[in-house]
């Protein structure tokens, strides 16, 4: 593989990355427009997220 395939690759992904960066945003402020859901709440839930992904990344270190 080439280095020109290697960085149109890169590339790709991050346009894939931006869009569905983009795509869980607009989820996320559609929900709290609504009254679904609490920015406290969103923060709560991404911090007990945050803390068990560190769980399960000492657990495999």
């Amino acid at each position: 593989m080439s280095e020109v395939d290697i960085l149109g690759q890169i590339a790709n992904l991050k346009e894939i990355d931006y869009n569905n960066t983009l795509m869980v945003v607009g989820i996320i402020e559609l929900l709290i427009e609504k009254g679904v859901i609490s920015k406290s709440e969103l923060v709560k839930k991404v911090n007990t997220l945050d803390k068990f992904a560190d769980l399960e990344i000492n657990n495999i270190i």
